[in-house]
């Protein structure tokens, strides 16, 4: 056995090594053949490979699919993590974009509320909304303003941006502010640039209706709502807010005021033509006055009886 085995080995071996330098010189043979620069050779190589590539498809399928697949999971990964590093800076820009909202809001608040006047002939009280008395039915805030104050039933009340609603209620040192939202609300308007006279008609909801519209097909979303003066109690030209659709086809205003955040309030002192004739319910309302029995009339001594009699009354003395 072992004997029959050294004989095969002793035979194979020299053609193993035939076999490999016979490789070897038809590999290096058919590399200097596909350098050599001659149109007949680069005829040969044109049909050698006709020939043979078109077999090889099939051979390379597995290994071109591979590529392919190790391509796309590099190119996958890429975009996961660039999906992830978008998310992430999603999330700050909305970050950023609430806070500079924000600040913008209340710097605009702010300005308005120190400096910036709607109308000469118009001056104006700040006061802070210190409690909401509203309830299902009736939207409205308190102001820590009130008749030692000046203010009076029927003036408006801006948030220093939009307006928010009107004086209904005053007491001594509060006053009670109806919001555009409550459904009693109702203020004449003039939706900007058509010039369509409408009616603000509060219904509990954050966007009040827009009613009576005279011609509704010039009225687009959008548009600038201000008030009319129509009424003659609020002013013209204070800002609303803009026209907007809900999915009933109404038309409603997207309130230019923070009704969310109602910190400090700006009461516009304005004498129109027009003013309430009745007051609101008053926060606190007034003690009734006690009046006394009535005094005695006094009769009076003539005179010219007193002139002559040489005497005049003296002090703490009551006539009669």
């Amino acid at each position: 056995m072992a004997k029959d085995r050294s004989q095969r080995d002793a035979y194979t071996r020299p053609v193993r090594r035939l076999l490999v330098w016979v490789i070897c010189a038809c590999l290096i043979a058919l590399f200097l053949f596909w350098r050599i620069d001659n149109p007949r050779a680069e005829r040969f190589r044109a049909h050698v490979a006709d020939k043979v590539v078109p077999g090889m498809e099939w051979f390379m399928k597995p290994v071109t699919g591979l590529t392919r697949l190790a391509r796309d999971f590099q190119s996958y990964q890429q975009l996961s993590d660039q999906n992830r590093e978008l998310r992430s800076e999603l999330r700050q820009m909305q970050a950023w974009k609430e806070a500079a909202l924000q600040l913008e809001q209340e710097n605009a608040r702010l300005l308005d509320l120190n400096k910036v006047r709607l109308d000469p002939r118009l001056t104006y009280i700040t006061g802070v909304a210190v409690a909401d008395s509203g309830s299902p039915f009736r939207q409205s805030v308190l102001l820590n303003l009130g008749a030692r104050d000046g203010v009076r039933d029927g003036w408006a009340a801006m948030d220093g941006i939009g307006l928010v609603g009107r004086i209904s209620g005053t007491g001594r040192t509060t006053s009670r502010v109806l919001l555009l939202t409550d459904m009693a609300s109702s203020v004449p308007a003039m939706i900007q640039p058509s010039g369509q006279t409408a009616l603000i008609s509060g219904d509990n909801s954050a966007a009040p209706l827009i009613t009576f519209v005279e011609t509704p097909e010039l009225v687009r979303p959008g548009d600038r709502v201000i008030s009319s003066g129509e009424d003659g109690v609020f002013p013209s030209g204070l800002l609303i807010g803009q026209v907007a659709a809900d999915p009933a086809g109404r038309l409603r205003v997207r309130l230019a005021a923070d009704f969310e955040r109602l910190e400090f309030l700006r009461v516009l002192r304005y004498h129109g033509n027009a003013a309430p004739q009745e007051s609101g319910t008053l926060v606190i309302p007034p003690e009734p006055k006690i009046q006394g029995p009535p005094a005695p009339p006094a009769r009076a001594e003539p005179r010219a009886g007193r002139e002559a009699a040489g005497t005049a009354p003296q002090e703490g003395e009551q006539d009669g």
